[in-house]
């Protein structure tokens, strides 16, 4: 069985960030990431030898790895799709949705800021297919707190290996150097295509 999972380039080149290095992104996606896509390939490749034997031995333990390391491939993709940009303020119908659903950018902002504080994984502003509407989610590791029909469209990435290389214990100077970057035409355009896909 092929590889059904491929590591994806980054979007933007190793020394393209503000305050987020070359290596700290060599670190995070040549080893971390690809790591996830890997392991997610390793699982496929047991499932279909499991299904060719019909006999599923330990499948609680796999499907918590599945789960883990899928979820682990997709939110790095969200956030590498999440950098790359200058910062600032989004616009257009998702600086719109914003107001609409937190009562301001600030709000939101600061909503989000202390998801991220709280969290031990990801800091994630998804839209939510059963009620339209946008939310910020604490997810600890990559799937303990996601939310049924919940598509990230942007993603604040807190584990350790995100930044420790660059800024050691001190996540809010990892935080500011990631506000720096952020690419709100890429997570403008994630919202648009995901609302009008499935709005009802």
């Amino acid at each position: 069985m092929g590889e059904i999972y491929k590591v994806k380039p980054l979007p933007f080149a190793y020394n393209a960030l503000d305050g987020i290095s070359e290596q700290q992104l060599k670190y995070h996606h040549d080893v971390h990431y690809a790591a996830y896509v890997k392991n997610r390939n390793q699982i496929e490749a047991q499932l279909a030898e499991m299904r060719k034997k019909g006999d599923f031995p330990n499948i609680r333990g796999l499907k918590l790895n599945e789960s883990h390391n899928a979820s682990g491939m997709i939110l790095h993709e969200v956030y590498w799709q999440t950098l790359g940009g200058k910062g600032g303020e989004p616009t257009g119908k998702l600086a719109e949705k914003i107001k609409q659903d937190f009562g301001s950018f600030e709000t939101w902002k600061k909503e989000f800021m202390a998801v991220a504080n709280g969290a031990r994984g990801w800091a994630l502003l998804c839209y939510d297919l059963s009620d339209n509407r946008l939310h910020n989610y604490s997810v600890d590791f990559h799937d303990q707190g996601a939310v049924w029909g919940s598509i990230p469209i942007m993603a604040l990435d807190v584990w350790e290996h995100a930044y420790y290389h660059d800024q050691g214990p001190n996540r809010s100077a990892y935080f500011e150097a990631f506000w720096k970057n952020v690419n709100w035409k890429n997570i403008n355009e994630n919202f648009e295509r995901i609302a009008s896909k499935f709005k009802k």
